[in-house]
């Protein structure tokens, strides 16, 4: 697998797969949101005012997707609502802390109300080939996350080739990632179409040979909705319909509803 046979899968699936509803389509994207806010500026007055936004979009987005000191806060401000709390935690977005500092972080943001935990991968370990080392380091991770969903990121933009995006994929999935994760927004190389693909392979190689299910999140430089539209119809063409629900895919993005809810007012 490289990146000419993944392109000439896309124009395959840009060419034969069935378009969906328009405004369907962009509802499905919304209710898939995880609404994002991650900057280092970041004030619960801000977080505040990320949780109204969730509240008064329709429909509700899947998660808020903050950093742990805020989990408290966006918790009590959604339990009348059913959009769950995501937090980064794990050492984001370098994944550089040993173990033992992802492991208490991760127990940190559970503790303080994360229905879901984003963690990001050593990308230093795989680079390096310890395939064991990071295969632990999520397995570890799930471990102490029980029944709290866990989304592995592998920041497809540092992996180098699509053959390492695959793998890396591989290994989240086997360790009990609940989803996949393009990216972490941090970096100058984020979502592209090439490396979804590529993860949504690896997530139908495991279906086909398992019958298990695991989710994708695509996220990072997600502004417009013509973008998102991209996204799901690569999801339809390659797995199916079952896919196309916030428990199995995710958009990661902090602008995107806006576009959305713009489109949608045209289209009504």
């Amino acid at each position: 697998m490289d990146i000419q046979y993944i392109n000439h899968y896309i124009d395959h699936i840009k060419h034969t797969s069935q378009k969906r509803d328009k405004q369907s389509a962009l509802r499905l994207a919304l209710s898939c949101l995880d609404l994002t806010s991650l900057n280092g500026s970041d004030t619960e007055k801000d977080i505040i005012r990320l949780c109204k936004q969730a509240m008064n979009l329709e429909p509700h987005p899947a998660a808020i997707c903050i950093f742990a000191p805020f989990c408290k806060t966006t918790k009590s401000f959604l339990k009348h609502t059913n959009i769950k709390v995501a937090s980064v935690a794990g050492g984001f977005p370098s994944g550089q802390l040993p173990l033992e500092l992802k492991l208490h972080e991760v127990k940190y943001a559970i503790s303080e109300g994360a229905d879901e935990i984003d963690m990001v991968i050593s990308r230093t370990k795989f680079l390096e080939g310890r395939y064991a080392e990071v295969y632990d380091e999520i397995a570890s991770i799930k471990a102490l996350c029980g029944n709290t969903i866990l989304k592995v990121i592998i920041e497809c933009g540092e992996l180098q080739s699509i053959e390492n995006i695959y793998k890396a994929s591989e290994i989240a999935i086997e360790a009990g990632a609940n989803f996949v994760k393009t990216s972490t927004g941090k970096i100058n190389i984020n979502a592209t179409p090439q490396s979804f693909t590529t993860i949504l392979l690896a997530i139908k190689a495991h279906y086909e040979k398992s019958e298990k299910m695991v989710g994708i999140k695509v996220s990072g430089g997600i502004k417009k909705a013509e973008t998102a539209l991209e996204y799901i119809n690569l999801l339809y063409g390659i797995l199916n319909e079952q896919w196309l629900h916030k428990e199995y895919f995710r958009i990661g993005a902090s602008s995107l509803a806006l576009d959305i809810e713009k489109q949608l007012h045209i289209l009504c």
